[in-house]
């Protein structure tokens, strides 16, 4: 007999995670559908999204501002993919849909390797035209994206995880 699922009132970190990921889901869709769809991000354009996302990349991501190939692939992986799963995620933290486990453990393995070696690595350590000048910036406004999958991935670790507490 497996136990009841916990209540969302009994589940305080799973509340946590549903902000995390809704906010998640509104900013990704604020920022990786522009490179992923090609759209060049400058100053002056008459998109306040692309203006934002200038803002941003103009002092802390050149690697997210000239966005080469590679990088729409994985702006365009987060967009398409990410984004959506976000919203899943959400509602099945709140309501406590078990099934969840097994696509936020692929999730979560692939966010954190893609966000934690691809763009950390070089953003931080890669070649010089595409680290980030602003490193203090860049972690605070990403860091997020690559801690968060690994949280995830604990809360996830064993079966059932609605029915137990973090």
């Amino acid at each position: 007999m497996t136990p009841p699922d916990l209540p969302l009132r009994q589940r305080p970190f799973d509340v946590f995670l549903a902000v995390v990921f809704a906010v998640f889901a509104v900013t990704t869709a604020m920022a990786d559908f522009m490179p992923s769809l090609g759209v060049e991000l400058t100053p002056d354009s008459p998109n306040l999204l692309v203006r934002m996302n200038y803002a941003y990349a103009a002092d802390t991501d050149p690697l997210f501002l000239k966005h080469p190939f590679w990088m729409r692939l994985v702006t365009g992986l987060s967009a398409f993919v990410y984004a959506p799963f976000y919203v899943v995620l959400v509602w099945a933290l709140v309501t406590g849909r078990n099934g969840i486990q097994l696509p936020a453990v692929v999730y979560g393995s692939a966010c954190a390797t893609i966000t934690g070696v691809l763009v950390f690595g070089v953003a931080l350590f890669g070649e010089p035209e595409w680290r980030t000048p602003n490193p203090v910036k860049f972690l605070a406004l990403n860091g997020p994206y690559a801690v968060m999958p690994l949280v995830l991935l604990a809360r996830m670790r064993a079966p059932l995880p609605f029915a137990r507490r973090f």
